[in-house]
């Protein structure tokens, strides 16, 4: 046998139904071949100039790179099953039956897949943010179609659909146009000198590196306790993924300080 018949024989023949030879699952594979190479050349040259030009920010860059990936590996697979022999057109009814069959089982992941595509698109939430979902604080690592991954800062990574991030209430730190604003609260016995505990708390926020002179740190005189004076110090940073150990060395300095002037804490 010449080569030609070789590429060319039906080594699948289901009665003049469907026919599959060399040739078509070569051309398949030069298709999914040429679109991944097709991807890696728009993203690493025009992407990347048109980035740089209109300094656009790394969250939008993912997304549109995404979004690209997705577009042209699904014509690029479209293409593949046609060179294939694959009939769309049969392929498209069978799919809207199978839908109409499975489609309330299917429901939530429906939602994650078109959450997916809004988070790509309008950018809500983006690679890189810190957000706070069920409680649970972390940064994205990455956002995918149906699912995003998020780090948390005990450094687990989490699997969250995407219906989450576009349903719930997400709380996004890294899209406030300001500082966000964080709290230290402590208690003191009533024979302390609260205008002494006011100027040690706002002399231990000042001193912290990661706490921001502007807005300057405030001294709240919260309530009278049963047992206490109770105050919270006010602060702002721009470190909200490791803010509890912020947080934690401003209390170690508390007690140091508090100690040094005899400020109770019952």
């Amino acid at each position: 046998m010449t080569i030609t018949e070789i590429l060319e024989f039906n080594f699948i023949d289901f009665e003049g139904h469907y026919s599959l030879n060399l040739i078509q699952i070569i051309t398949a594979a030069l298709i999914l071949i040429g679109a991944r190479i097709l991807v890696g050349f728009i993203a690493r040259v025009f992407l990347r100039r048109f980035f740089k030009k209109r300094k656009i920010d790394i969250g939008r860059r993912y997304a549109t790179t995404q979004i690209l990936k997705y577009v042209i590996y699904t014509l690029a697979l479209l293409a593949a099953m046609q060179a294939l022999g694959i009939q769309l057109s049969l392929l498209w009814g069978g799919a809207a039956a199978l839908l109409v069959g499975i489609g309330l089982g299917l429901q939530q992941t429906f939602n994650d897949l078109i959450s997916g595509i809004i988070l790509l698109s309008e950018g809500t939430v983006e690679v890189g943010d810190i957000v706070k979902v069920d409680g649970i604080v972390g940064k994205v690592q990455s956002i995918g179609i149906r699912t995003s991954k998020v780090e948390t800062r005990d450094e687990i990574s989490i699997i969250i659909p995407n219906s989450k991030l576009v349903v719930d209430n997400v709380q996004n730190w890294s899209h406030n146009d300001y500082p966000t604003r964080f709290q230290v609260s402590v208690g003191v016995s009533y024979n302390s000198d609260i205008q002494s505990v006011t100027n040690i708390l706002i002399k231990i926020a000042e001193e912290h590196e990661e706490v921001l002179s502007e807005p300057p740190p405030r001294v709240e005189f919260r309530d009278f306790g049963a047992s206490s004076l109770d105050f919270e110090l006010h602060f702002f940073s721009n470190e909200y993924f490791k803010i509890e150990f912020v947080k934690s060395e401003l209390r170690y300095r508390i007690m140091e300080l508090f100690r040094e002037h005899n400020i109770e804490i019952p």
